[in-house]
């Protein structure tokens, strides 16, 4: 499993210019609106681009993707260091984020390699950790290279650590990508056995010749991003914990970028103070996703015992007995991930990838609306209207938490049984 401190490192990366906004916009130089671009459109392009690596470790194994993705971001990091235009550092912070969004995505997949669906809560809250911690120690990171050294300091801190990373990664990471678990490695395989056993029998009988498995060599070519995420997107179950996750994920880049710019602007912060601020909130996160985390074993291990040593990813409903607390954001985080990986068995890494674009999606939104809404009240919301307005959404968003808990796993058991009937295991 890639180090939480790998994670943590490039999950930072979009919070520790936050702390360096007024800066930036000043040398640069770049408006308010073209800053918060730069933001948005490295949230969404680490979102999106998932659905290709995920595609790739399913057939060439999580090693390749590990390493080629730091690779990227380290170029893209030094490119960032040395621009001298908004436009450059926009092109390039898109790069930084495709190179980003493997580590952060296909980690979670990883863990399902790894571990027993009965181990995974804890495991993922702490894997969970880094996500939470890179937006809680990236302000204060970037806020003292800031101070100290001026903006560009972050970007060439970025690239001597991903840089490491990716040294290490080739040297030490053993892959942990199995093959015969792969619903979507199994069926591009069987498909290529039939493609190879078709162009043989004409000579010769189909299924005497049909070769073994390690005679067909899976490439990059046979990647097919699109049909496994249409399988995921196809579960109703699915698509309502995938809308639940990426409100959460929103709203957790809406409130540091926000407070940023409050503090800055009408307090008159420094970068590092900025950063002590947001902290806390980081702080707060992490306790949550923890003990978010080990309450979901705890769950699942005591739900199973009282239904026969029988359990399902969806705990609360073993019995229709208990159902999850209308818990905070972040306590939610783990246990999200956790449902998502363990629901979609055979193809979590699609899932998780599928996950990460809901994420990037919604948070993208919500960055490109911040400005507006946070502006004046007369202009717009202001900030107490706008975390108002906020906080329906995470009400709707624990509200869509409570109908997995209660539908979740008929829903499931249906999509299961209509692929089983169809063939659409992959």
């Amino acid at each position: 499993m890639p180090n939480p401190t790998v994670r943590s490192m490039l999950v930072a990366n979009p919070s520790m210019i936050i702390a360096a906004v007024q800066q930036m916009q000043e040398d640069l130089p770049a408006t308010s609106a073209q800053f918060s671009w730069s933001i948005s459109a490295f949230v969404l392009v680490q979102g999106l681009v998932p659905l290709v690596w995920s595609a790739i470790s399913e057939v060439k194994g999580r090693k390749l993707v590990y390493v080629v993705s730091l690779a990227l971001f380290t170029a893209g990091s030094i490119v960032v260091a040395v621009g001298n235009s908004i436009g450059l550092v926009i092109g390039f912070r898109c790069l930084q984020a495709a190179g980003s969004s493997a580590v952060i995505s296909i980690g979670a997949a990883t863990l399902a390699d790894m571990y027993e669906p009965a181990e995974r809560g804890a495991k993922m809250g702490i894997y969970y950790i880094s996500p939470l911690l890179g937006p809680s120690i990236g302000p204060i990171l970037g806020g003292g290279l800031t101070t100290g050294l001026g903006w560009r300091a972050i970007f060439w801190f970025l690239s001597i650590v991903s840089g490491s990373i990716c040294l290490s990664f080739v040297i030490f990471f053993r892959d942990t990508f199995r093959k015969e678990r792969s619903l979507t490695y199994q069926n591009i395989l069987k498909q290529r056995q039939g493609e190879v056993a078709n162009k043989r029998s004409s000579h010769t009988d189909l299924e005497k010749n049909t070769p073994p498995q390690n005679v067909v060599n899976l490439s990059v070519k046979d990647v097919n991003p699109v049909r496994p995420v249409g399988l995921v997107l196809r579960r109703i179950n699915n698509v309502t914990i995938l809308f639940a996750s990426g409100l959460q994920f929103a709203f957790y880049f809406l409130i540091a970028y926000t407070t940023a710019r409050t503090l800055s602007m009408d307090y008159h912060y420094n970068a590092l103070a900025i950063g002590l601020v947001i902290v806390a909130f980081g702080v707060g996160s992490i306790t949550g996703s923890v003990l978010g985390g080990r309450f979901s074993d705890y769950e699942l291990a005591r739900l199973k015992a009282a239904n026969g040593n029988v359990s399902y990813p969806e705990p609360p409903n073993i019995n229709n007995t208990d159902c999850y607390p209308d818990a905070p954001e972040n306590w939610t985080y783990a246990s999200t991930l956790a449902y998502i990986v363990d629901s979609n068995t055979g193809r979590s890494s699609s899932a998780v990838a599928t996950n990460s674009a809901f994420r990037g999606v919604s948070a993208f939104v919500a960055i490109e609306i911040a400005v507006p809404l946070q502006a004046s009240s007369v202009d717009g919301l202001g900030d107490g209207w706008t975390y108002t307005l906020w906080a329906g959404l995470m009400l709707i968003s624990g509200l869509l938490i409570l109908l997995i808990a209660y539908r979740g796993q008929g829903w499931r058991q249906k999509a299961e049984e209509r692929e089983a009937l169809h063939g659409n295991k992959a």
